[in-house]
């Protein structure tokens, strides 16, 4: 595609562009969909309002706080989608205020049905006399001590606040003073104790009663200023600029220069300050004029920062019907039949389907790895693991029996920093190679090799993923697994981790496709090639699974191939830049998002090539910062019965009719009626040994 083909391949930025933060807005909006749900269980709604919660923290930490640095810098060049940097931050103001009202009322009528089933958030002021005794015993001997009032005035000036902690503002008198002044303090909620403290109960009652830790403290309030009366107890929140910047070139130890960048995390230039409704005046114009924020300052009416419920709501006991039914991965039949990997990979190619399927078996992978004395070699990318991860004790004990064990750990992995840092150092006292990445990229694909001496000749063994590394994390979100012993694919594996420590020239991939490399320009060559067929009458089509899609260059090449005839759906499951079904431009494309239950992480891509169909695993996004500044990795899916099981997967997330929402060309979602007799994906699926097992698709029954 030339330049003067894309610049008529759109009109103008407004018409062909939606911008990637209100798309992510509307992104969040779907999931406090899934806790106004009423179908969904009333637990797990609470829980989705807590995912709403935590994601706009991160947002606003992030990327609010980057485009305020912006504004704050003069920058004043529009995006791509025709925004100035203060013209969206007008429209994410207006936004965010939006969904956090709809998330605040969501909240009121997620705990009105929750009082109706016997769990009670009660007001202190409600609390029987052994209540209030059982509450008095447990701030005198757990609460009290931990507390640390901070009085600001002129000998001591306002103290560290930190990012998104609640903290209580108290305006005080002096006793018996006819002073007018008021006093200030400051004082941190203890964030190692609950924020929802157990009433006692009778043991044959069901009912389970809370209090808020915030409000018990409140109410003892006087206990920690003797001498003064308290005026007014508000709770504040703010949220900082919690973006790392770290001079890679310059630093002689990646390890100390990013654990100096989160010590300086800490003191972020405050992005958001969150205030309790009502709260004093005194108090407030205290906080303004310490944060300096006019925007981005929200009254909240109800508890600050929801993202609590997640953890109260998986501890509460007794509520099993309020929750959806647990799911028991299945072990891969494949590994099941034969426990012993390479006997089987050298029969065949092996997919593994997370959640549905257990990440036992890659943990088994490397364990059976580590204790193979024919294993030479052990290579690994890390980017997110859990924190008891059994990888890290399997790498560390093939390290310590005299394996090449060799990892690359991605350090900035975003708010992981500090655990990474933790187990890449455990891991270089076992004896492994530990790579932190290469220099301004970071190292996001998910691959494994393990070389093996079998007989006169080493054979290489291959994990690719779609999804981290991570036991916690795969049983919540849908992710692929691909375990193969493909000779070309270990060709690249192999030089891709010499690409990654050490030198390397260029080398003509056998099967990868990689970024920073090549993957930019591969997407570019498989999209014109559905293009060509569509224009010779071949068979043409592009099925596209992913998280994110906001890098122009390659929407304009979907624009192009969709004016050529090539039929392109899209599964989006967060932001998405593209504007579908503009007449002229985009009306063969379509963009649906699935959320449900489990979070949709996958990314497969599937090019019909005139009917000899290619089907890729990869754990890039089609952003610019995967496919220009991260590692990234492509891999091609060569069996034709997992391709087979692959493409019914993308099948079933096309049917769904049930947590699909369609991207409109005004850039909102709709949920769509289709008259068809309900499918919900997620629930379809969990049907292993069907979609496994037979061509058939999962009969199109709705899950519940």
């Amino acid at each position: 595609m030339n330049t003067e083909e894309k610049k008529n391949s759109y009109i103008s930025p407004a018409t062909a562009y939606l911008n990637r933060d209100l798309s992510w807005i509307e992104f969040n909006r779907r999931v406090l969909g899934e806790a106004q749900d009423p179908e969904n269980p009333l637990i797990e709604r609470a829980k989705f309002l807590a995912i709403v919660s935590s994601n706009l923290d991160e947002f606003i930490s992030v990327r609010v706080a980057g485009i305020q640095d912006q504004i704050r810098a003069g920058y004043t060049k529009k995006d791509f989608t025709g925004y100035t940097p203060s013209g969206l931050y007008k429209r994410l103001s207006k936004r965010v205020s939006k969904i956090v009202a709809d998330q605040y009322r969501t909240f009121k009528d997620i705990s009105r049905s929750l009082h109706k089933e016997g769990i009670v958030f009660v007001d202190y002021e409600d609390l029987t006399p052994a209540q209030e005794q059982s509450i008095e015993e447990y701030y005198r001997d757990i609460i009290f001590p931990v507390l640390t009032p901070m009085a600001v005035d002129q000998s001591r000036p306002f103290p560290l606040v930190h990012s998104q902690f609640i903290y209580l503002a108290v305006v005080l008198t002096r006793k018996n003073s006819q002073e007018d002044e008021p006093y200030f303090a400051i004082l941190q909620i203890p964030s190692n104790l609950p924020r929802c403290i157990p009433l006692p109960h009778r043991s044959n009652s069901k009912k389970r009663q809370f209090v808020f830790i915030e409000d018990v403290i409140r109410h003892h309030i006087q206990t920690l200023f003797s001498g003064y009366d308290p005026v007014a107890v508000n709770e504040f929140r703010l949220t900082r600029n919690s973006d790392l910047t770290i001079d890679e070139e310059g630093a002689e130890d990646l390890l100390e220069e990013i654990e100096k960048e989160l010590r300086k995390r800490r003191r972020g230039i405050p992005a958001r300050l969150e205030v309790q409704k009502g709260i004093h005046p005194y108090a407030l114009e205290q906080l303004q004029a310490e944060f300096e924020l006019e925007d981005f300052m929200f009254e909240i009416e109800g508890p600050l920062d929801l993202g609590f419920l997640r953890n109260f709501a998986s501890s509460l006991k007794g509520f099993s019907y309020l929750h959806y039914p647990p799911v028991e991965p299945l072990y891969p039949a494949e590994f099941e039949e034969n426990e012993d990997f390479f006997e089987v990979l050298r029969e065949r190619d092996v997919l593994v389907y997370h959640p549905y399927e257990s990440f036992d078996a890659m943990a088994d992978f490397i364990t059976q790895a580590s204790e193979d004395e024919q294993v030479m070699a052990i290579k690994m990318t890390l980017y997110r693991v859990s924190g008891k991860s059994p990888l890290i004790a399997a790498l560390a004990n093939a390290a310590e029996s005299g394996k090449q064990v060799t990892v690359v750990v991605e350090l900035k992995a975003r708010f992981d920093e500090e655990r990474n840092i933790a187990w890449a150092r455990k891991l270089e006292q076992s004896g492994c190679h530990v790579v932190y990445g290469l220099v301004g990229l970071k190292t996001h694909a998910k691959v494994t090799l393990i070389v093996r001496q079998e007989g006169t000749e080493l054979r290489r063994y291959v994990h690719v993923g779609t999804g981290n590394y991570n036991d916690s994390t795969a049983k919540a979100y849908t992710d692929l697994s691909l375990f193969t012993a493909n000779h070309e694919i270990g060709l690249d594996a192999s030089e891709l981790f010499n690409q990654m420590t050490g030198y390397s020239a260029n080398y003509n991939w056998n099967s990868f496709i990689v970024a920073p490399t090549n993957m930019s320009l591969s997407l570019q060559k498989l999209i014109l090639r559905e293009a060509e067929h569509a224009a010779a009458g071949r068979p043409a089509r592009i099925i596209a699974k992913m998280n994110s899609l906001s890098n122009q260059e390659v929407i304009d090449y979907l624009y192009s191939a969709a004016q050529a005839g090539v039929s392109i759906d899209l599964i989006v499951r967060g932001v998405c830049c593209l504007r579908p079904g503009i007449e002229g431009l985009s009306e063969r494309i379509t963009v649906r998002s699935i959320v449900d239950r489990f979070l949709e992480h996958s990314r497969i891509y599937y090019f019909e090539n005139g009917g000899q169909p290619e089907v890729y695993l990869s754990s890039a996004d089609w952003m610019t910062r995967n496919l220009t500044r991260r590692i990234e990795l492509m891999c091609p899916v060569k069996d034709s019965g997992i391709r087979d099981q692959i493409v019914k997967i993308l099948e079933l997330s096309l049917m769904d009719n049930v947590k699909s929402s369609f991207l409109q060309p005004n850039g909102y979602y709709e949920r769509i009626d289709d008259k068809k007799a309900p499918l919900r994906s997620q629930f379809a699926a969990m049907d292993v040994t069907r979609w496994k097992g037979s061509r058939a698709l999962p009969s199109p029954t709705k899950h519940s």
